[in-house]
């Protein structure tokens, strides 16, 4: 958990001077804001995290508690500083630069404390770790997840951090890198930094989704033959691609005995109605050694800030599929959930509406083309 501060420049901004602009508090980190959109799309997510006794844990806490959602998994200390992440932006809500103060959440949400709640990770559709946590702590809470076939999401935070990969990647079911960390995490389970950043002109008149697909396939392909089942990349704009090797790489798992709430019901059936299964793909014919890759456009939207926007599309996609929706289903949910996230000043919508996420996902899935589908390389 981590408490944003958001500033926005009202005019350009000058060095070595204030600018005139707006400062706001924004309940954040990227599990936290996974966890409040997947409550809001009718799932009950139990967070495991650190916050000291100071006013950005106490304004952190009382808001997760006022969502009735368990506290019990939130470590507090008078020793730790909860984690705060600056932000600035620029005129059109793109992020120009942060200083992000997360040292707590390394020092004090050990590989111990996670221990502790075992049965709750063990008990889960799917545990969701980020990279903010140390090395041993990821390693720990993915082998607990192995242990009972709990399916696990990496979320890679950072250039810097989503290196941490290399330890774990044989037990992710799910990753979600952008670009930049997608490289990154390829060299980082390569024997050697071989992969250098993508330069594409979008606005190049040659430019075209297949050639921004085959220009990150020498990267995809390391993370999905290092064990890695999905690799959502996030193209902001662009929309996504949904990787995998083989037909069984986006398997459907039944959620049914999770109970879910009646607005993660209706989630299901309205989106199962407008979004049919096997559509994309059609009816797998066989479960060869097919390396597959779909790409999902986004939506248009009244872009007021794009933070938020990504946590968004993994907890409306984890929520999805903990409802009972298969992967290609919940991608489109996802990206109508972000879509409501750069709509809002805050990280993450006040609610969401069924409707209109339905709807919006059955844009998004009827859009969704299949860019790469052979069974060599």
């Amino acid at each position: 958990m981590v408490l944003d501060i958001n500033a926005t420049p009202s005019i350009a901004a000058n060095p070595g001077t204030t600018t005139p602009g707006k400062v706001v508090y924004a309940l954040g980190g990227v599990g936290r804001n996974v966890g409040e959109c997947m409550s809001k799309l009718g799932t009950k997510p139990f967070m495991i995290s650190a916050l000291g006794f100071d006013m950005a844990g106490s304004l952190l806490l009382e808001n997760w508690r006022s969502a009735r959602l368990s506290v019990t998994g939130i470590r507090r200390s008078q020793d730790i500083d909860t984690a705060v992440v600056c932000n600035i932006f620029d005129g059109v809500g793109e992020l120009a630069a942060a200083v992000a103060s997360v040292e707590s959440i390394e020092k004090f949400l050990t590989a111990e404390w996670i221990q502790k709640f075992k049965s709750k990770i063990c008990s889960a559709p799917v545990l969701m770790v980020d990279a903010n946590l140390s090395p041993p702590a990821l390693f720990s809470s993915c082998r607990l997840a192995a242990e009972s076939k709990t399916s696990v999401w990496f979320e890679p935070v950072s250039v810097a951090k989503s290196k941490r990969v290399a330890s774990i990647s044989k037990y992710i079911t799910y990753t979600s890198p952008n670009e930049d960390e997608l490289i990154a995490m390829a060299n980082a389970l390569s024997s050697d930094d071989k992969f250098s950043p993508i330069q594409i002109d979008c606005n190049n008149a040659n430019f075209s989704i297949e050639t921004l697909f085959q220009k990150l396939k020498p990267a995809t392909w390391i993370l999905l033959e290092k064990g890695i089942r999905v690799v959502i990349i996030t193209l902001g704009a662009q929309g996504i691609f949904l990787c995998f090797k083989a037909i069984n790489g986006v398997e459907k798992k039944d959620y049914t005995t999770n109970e879910p709430n009646s607005f993660s019901r209706k989630l299901y059936e309205a989106v199962n109605k407008s979004c049919p299964p096997n559509k994309i793909l059609g009816s797998p014919k066989s479960k060869g050694n097919y390396y597959i890759a779909v790409h999902f456009p986004a939506l248009s939207a009244a872009v007021v800030r794009l933070t938020g926007a990504g946590d968004c599309l993994v907890g409306g996609t984890i929520a999805s599929i903990c409802s009972g929706l298969d992967v290609m289903q919940s991608v489109a949910v996802g990206i109508a959930a972000a879509k409501g996230a750069v709509e809002t000043e805050k990280n993450v919508p006040e609610g969401y509406e069924l409707a209109r996420i339905a709807d919006d996902a059955s844009i998004v899935y009827s859009e969704a083309k299949v860019v790469f589908c052979e069974s060599k390389l």
